[in-house]
């Protein structure tokens, strides 16, 4: 019975993880109507970008991370 439940929570947990790939998927598409619109900022908007990219790929970790715990350690 608590293994089942071990389970359901780290499966709950992971769903973090397809919400972390829709917003490094919003990220980079709009990187790239920005620069179609203004290519001249390019190399500022890039940053920018790789910014929101490492803070959305934070949050999928903390959440693997989560989940890895709720399998291993509870």
């Amino acid at each position: 019975m608590l293994e089942g439940m071990k389970l359901i929570g780290a499966g709950a947990a992971t769903i973090a993880l397809a919400g972390a790939t829709i917003g490094i998927g919003n990220v980079f598409s709009s990187l790239i109507q920005f620069v179609a619109r203004n290519p001249s900022l390019a190399k500022q908007l890039f940053g920018y970008a790789i910014l929101g990219f490492a803070l959305t790929e934070a949050i999928a970790l903390f959440a693997l991370m989560m989940a890895f715990l709720i399998l291993f350690v509870f």
